[in-house]
């Protein structure tokens, strides 16, 4: 059987999440009901990671095994025709070797949060980023940034609910790009823990308020406990931007 890797973009907010569940609209559950009418088969749909309801993606992957050839064309354009304005769209397809998975095959990920730091409502960007009133100090929170990168245990930066057994992870990458109101975190680590990305942007979002010191950060990483940790940031804020194989 054809294995393709899918690269998948979608709005979050009115999906409850990736992971397929009954009775609610999830991203994993509308791209298996576009394969079966474009293929006629009930199959799984392999994603390189699972987002939280409301959380949007720029470069999911996911791999999927049909049962007969096609060209790449073909099954991109497929599946957007059946996935027309539900939100998803495959931005990419192409034939991979059998052993591709989306999943076990990546060598890091890529999220990226966005803030916009302005007074004004959001018109156009509302549900699509989070925004701060408050004039935030982006300076301290670069410095905030740079103190998670490397090797830590996030136990103080990961849902009480997360089923991690090792909390202990490698954060490669961990920028922040101001561009007018709008500040952007970058961040890249092979593996998260659940919400630690949005934990961290949240906690970094109280440096930059004046709430917390780059002190009270340190010892947050140190105490290993997610009520000595900062807020969560909103999911809307979130994209699951890029997977590295």
């Amino acid at each position: 059987m054809p294995r393709y890797k899918l690269t998948i973009e979608y709005d979050g907010r009115p999906f409850c999440g990736w992971q397929l569940q009954p009775q609610v609209p999830t991203v994993q559950g509308f791209l298996q009901h576009a394969i079966k009418k474009f293929s006629g088969l009930d199959v799984v749909v392999e994603g390189a990671g699972r987002t939280d309801a409301g959380v949007h993606a720029l470069g999911q992957v996911a791999h999927v095994d049909l049962s007969r050839q096609d060209t790449p064309y073909r099954v991109q354009r497929g599946l957007n025709f059946f996935l027309d304005e539900c939100g998803i769209s495959v931005v990419d397809v192409e034939e991979v070797d059998p052993t591709f998975h989306a999943r076990f095959s990546a060598k890091r990920r890529q999220y990226v949060y966005r803030i916009i730091n302005r007074r004004a409502p959001l018109a156009v960007e509302k549900g699509l980023a989070w925004q701060v009133p408050m004039l935030l100090d982006v300076e301290k929170m670069v410095k905030g940034a740079s103190m998670l990168v490397g090797v830590h245990d996030f136990t103080s930066f990961r849902s009480i609910n997360c089923q991690a057994p090792n909390p202990i992870r490698l954060l490669d990458r961990f920028d922040l790009e101001q561009n007018g109101p709008e500040i952007t975190g970058i961040i890249e680590s092979r593996a998260f823990l659940h919400n630690q990305v949005r934990i961290m942007m949240g906690t970094l979002k109280m440096i930059g308020e004046g709430r917390w010191t780059l002190k009270d950060l340190q010892n947050a990483l140190e105490a290993k406990d997610r009520t000595q940790g900062g807020v969560t940031a909103p999911p809307h804020g979130l994209y699951f931007s890029k997977v590295f194989y």
